[in-house]
């Protein structure tokens, strides 16, 4: 008999009982927190590089582990196998980038002193203490081994808070953590409702990290604000795809289908809306819906799959009533638009609509799921003006043969693809990535996303006097005497 305490998980592929565990209080956090800082002091003191060595090990051992942890990712989230290797084989490489990277972001730099000679000046990164990370449900092992990897590089100490939808996959990654060497204490995992466990979290900890909903986020940037710790988020995205007059639609319609039905669209860097010139558009959509056709929909921990599951009857419903909606308003279906109970309770078909108006939900509100709306443009000018036209700015996909970098500096999205729709940029994970507007605040990935774990110390050692008028000299003088040395540094006016 379960209590009103216990977390059941339930499968996705047929709504069976995967597991259950005991979901964590509130009155719970502030204990965890306390045992986190004890292991961060003498963490923060071990040297960077004895820290990357253990996630230099973590990486084998995610590799090592490859497929137990494919099972357990898709037993809680429903996915097909090929979306929960992109998950590991991403968690596997972002975990070894970081480790190979944290050293020389974190040694002390020179910089300039105040007074040449006199003024010797360091910068340093020191860790903020405890880091919580709040993560969804969509990646649960990619995610939080990569914020959790820069987090803990940087010196700081982890308590990650899972969906409640996939606690198993986070506490599988805290069992590679201890395997792979990191000391006890460091890395919490706190199963449990996110209302309750939010707040307690951001009582307690020195910075959060979340991913998930706009709403959400502005929530827990507004609570962390008010203690004046750091915020970050990845949020919500309607991204677009621009498919330029001059691409190679056999390749862009190839690439369409992967980032708009991978990981049953269920991905916050994902494609919802596709702008397409006008004079490609017919073969180009005739391309894409064959594509389409030809996606194998269905449950199961077969490689052989294209599409799995949505995640929860939660996601179904809010997929259903987009498309319903789309379709009563004058959409038309050109794939898809119906859910397959037959072949699991939550599968929805991989979906291709056009004809959508600003009236629909569908047009501006983000779906996460299978679902794709085409729209004809003009020209490209239209395209990126029609892609711009949005409150979120998570990523972009542009499809040209020679356009490409030069449209995507003309997008407002914090990752832009070309000839790719999510994974090349997503992958690069020596550079920043997160969302402009309404798709959240701070990055994760590259020097910002480790570097936000840290508080920028300045220290200078001045040497044979201090910047002050010395003795006989008198004010006026020492104004007159710095004023032409001042000069002097600064150089020509022009």
């Amino acid at each position: 008999m379960s209590s009103n305490r216990d977390l059941v998980v339930r499968c996705p592929f047929d709504d069976s009982i995967y597991g259950t565990l005991q979901s964590r209080t509130a009155e719970q956090v502030p204990a965890a927190i306390a045992t986190a800082r004890r292991a961060q002091a003498a963490w923060a003191a071990v040297p960077v590089a004895e820290r990357a060595r253990v996630f230099r090990r973590l990486a084998g051992l995610i590799l090592d582990s490859r497929d137990r942890i494919l099972d357990v990712i898709q037993a809680e989230s429903g996915k097909a196998r090929l979306s929960a290797f992109e998950e590991v084989m991403d968690a596997a490489r972002a975990v070894r980038v970081f480790a190979g990277r944290a050293p020389g972001l974190l040694r002390a730099r020179r910089r300039g002193g105040a007074i040449p000679l006199l003024t010797r000046t360091f910068e340093h990164h020191r860790p903020l203490g405890v880091v919580g990370i709040i993560n969804a449900w969509n990646y649960p092992f990619n995610l939080p081994a990569s914020d959790g990897a820069e987090a803990l590089l940087a010196g700081n100490a982890v308590l990650l808070k899972p969906d409640s939808q996939t606690p198993f996959t986070a506490l599988l990654l805290g069992e590679l953590l201890a395997e792979a060497g990191l000391p006890d204490g460091l890395f919490q995992v706190l199963p449990g409702s996110g209302a309750e466990l939010g707040p307690a979290l951001v009582a307690g900890v020195d910075h959060l990290m979340f991913t998930g909903s706009t709403a959400t986020g502005r929530q827990l940037a507004i609570a962390c604000a008010e203690r004046l710790i750091g915020f970050s988020g990845e949020l919500g995205g309607k991204n677009p795809l621009l498919v330029l007059e001059d691409a190679d639609l056999a390749t862009a319609a190839a690439g369409t289908v992967h980032g708009a039905f991978s990981n049953t669209g269920q991905v916050c860097v994902g494609i919802e809306r596709a702008y397409v010139h006008t004079d490609v558009y017919d073969e180009f959509v005739e391309r894409l819906v064959a594509r389409v056709g030809a996606l194998r929909l269905g449950v199961g921990y077969d490689w052989n799959l294209d599409v799995g599951s949505l995640s929860s009857s939660k996601q179904l419903r809010g997929v259903t009533a987009h498309v319903d909606d789309a379709v009563a308003r004058g959409a038309t279906v050109l794939a898809g638009g119906r859910a397959r109970p037959d072949l699991g309770p939550y599968c929805y078909e991989p979906t291709v609509l056009t004809d959508v108006t600003e009236d629909m939900a569908l047009c501006r509100e983000e779906t996460f799921g299978p679902v794709l709306a085409v729209y004809r443009v003009g020209s490209d000018d239209e395209a990126v003006t029609r892609a711009n036209d949005s409150a979120y700015g998570l990523n972009a996909s542009v499809w040209s043969a020679r356009r490409g970098p030069e449209v995507a500096a003309l997008l407002r999205t914090g990752t832009v693809n070309v000839n790719e729709g999510y994974a090349a940029a997503w992958g690069s994970h020596a550079a920043p990535m997160g969302g402009m507007g309404d798709s959240g605040m701070g990055r994760r990935h590259g020097d910002h996303g480790l570097l936000k774990y840290t508080e920028p110390q300045t220290v200078s050692v001045q040497r044979l006097h201090r910047i002050a008028p010395p003795q006989g000299l008198g004010n006026e003088g020492f104004a007159t005497v710095l004023t032409a040395a001042i000069r002097i540094l600064n150089g020509p006016r022009r």
